[in-house]
């Protein structure tokens, strides 16, 4: 167990970095500025076509689809990591 665990750990890393350097291109920051603890709202002031951007460039990315319900559920860039790295494993 403690394999699966170091692999997924690993993959949400990969992931992180990945979200990191769109969200970087997309909103003007730089990558060491945004953690897992930043919210796209109230950090980034990200708004409704902002994110539309960042799910489409998502699903591009790592081959993807993100259910609408979902989207309303992200509120942080740890919360994108985690999903993602939920529907990759899947």
């Amino acid at each position: 167990m403690r394999v699966k665990n170091s692999k997924y750990l690993e993959m949400m890393n990969m992931v992180f970095e990945k979200i990191k350097k769109m969200i970087s291109e997309l909103f003007f920051i730089n990558e060491d500025e945004i953690t897992l603890e930043t919210g796209f709202a109230k950090d980034l002031e990200a708004d409704s076509l902002d994110i539309v951007d960042l799910v489409m460039a998502i699903e591009d990315e790592f081959s993807i689809e993100v259910e609408d319900d979902e989207v309303k559920n992200i509120v942080t860039v740890g919360d994108l990591v985690e999903y993602i790295s939920r529907c990759i494993q899947d």
